[in-house]
């Protein structure tokens, strides 16, 4: 697992065994802030471990959303405010509930995982939390999953992304269009980071042409699944579409890209295809 100090006090740890997913901790005079909490129990473990050896205890935890990638690790807190949106808690109540039963089944280091539910949810606007100096702003940015938040670090200037940002952005569990307008709303701040919910952190000379990247990647491929459609073209043929063609590297997220681009053109082409009849 990657350990890297993005300010003073804030770290990120990116996981080598999942899709380089991430997790943040700010530390302050008062207690941590956990920004999601990584999938498997190792590797969560260890990042506890790193906080306890540095902070006199974890306050909160915020839940991005509720894909198991980034909230399996809470139950190593169990007595830990957990913030999220409303949505998140529906969310994991339902699908997140199934989602791990089904992990568990097949996966058996997930064993000791125990959902935790967020106690403390917004639905509407966005939420400031204070803790230590550090003025946390949350705020809703869906399109990847209709209940991400992000999270912006006043202070330190450093804006957690959640999968809003991706090296390959995904729409498969939510919406094209959407992500597009959240995309856009990142593109107004001036963060001297970001960090994405995968991936790299990304820098501040090179946010906004990453940021404008990602809106042209799905701009392209919006246009590639009409035109498949409006020519008559079987689904299968979308496969061929190669990633780069639409403007991403193929070797993001330690070569998962394609297979992130791939299951974004056939979902869009399985909406699309909908819509036209």
């Amino acid at each position: 697992m990657l350990q890297e100090r993005v300010s003073s006090d804030i770290y990120v740890f990116t996981s080598d065994l999942y899709a380089q997913v991430t997790s943040g901790v700010i530390m302050t005079a008062e207690g941590t802030v956990i920004i999601d909490t990584l999938p498997f129990p190792i590797e969560a473990r260890a990042m506890a471990q790193f906080v306890a050896r540095r902070s006199n205890s974890v306050r909160h935890i915020i839940l991005t959303h509720y894909h198991a990638d980034h909230t399996y690790g809470a139950y190593l807190f169990p007595d830990v405010n957990v913030l999220a949106h409303a949505r998140c808690r529906q969310l994991l109540e339902t699908r997140g509930r199934e989602g791990l039963a089904a992990a568990q089944a097949e996966s058996p280091e997930l064993q000791e995982v125990a959902l935790r539910l967020p106690n403390l949810t917004f639905d509407e606007g966005e939420i400031d939390l204070c803790l230590g100096g550090k003025s946390m702003r949350l705020f809703h940015t869906p399109g990847h999953s209709d209940d991400v938040i992000s999270v912006w670090v006043e202070e330190d200037h450093v804006l957690f992304a959640s999968d809003t940002v991706m090296p390959v952005p995904l729409v498969v569990d939510g919406d094209l269009e959407t992500l597009q307008a959240s995309l856009r709303r990142l593109m107004t701040m001036q963060p001297d980071c970001i960090v994405p919910g995968h991936g790299e952190v990304i820098l501040r000379g090179e946010v906004q042409e990453f940021l404008q990247r990602l809106i042209d990647y799905l701009d392209t491929i919006r246009e590639v699944v009409l035109k498949t459609i409006a020519g008559g073209r079987k689904r299968e043929t979308l496969l061929q579409v190669d990633i780069e063609k639409c403007g991403l590297s193929r070797v993001a997220l330690n070569g998962r890209a394609p297979d992130l681009h791939r299951a974004n053109l056939l979902s869009l082409y399985d909406r699309l295809i909908q819509h036209a009849e």
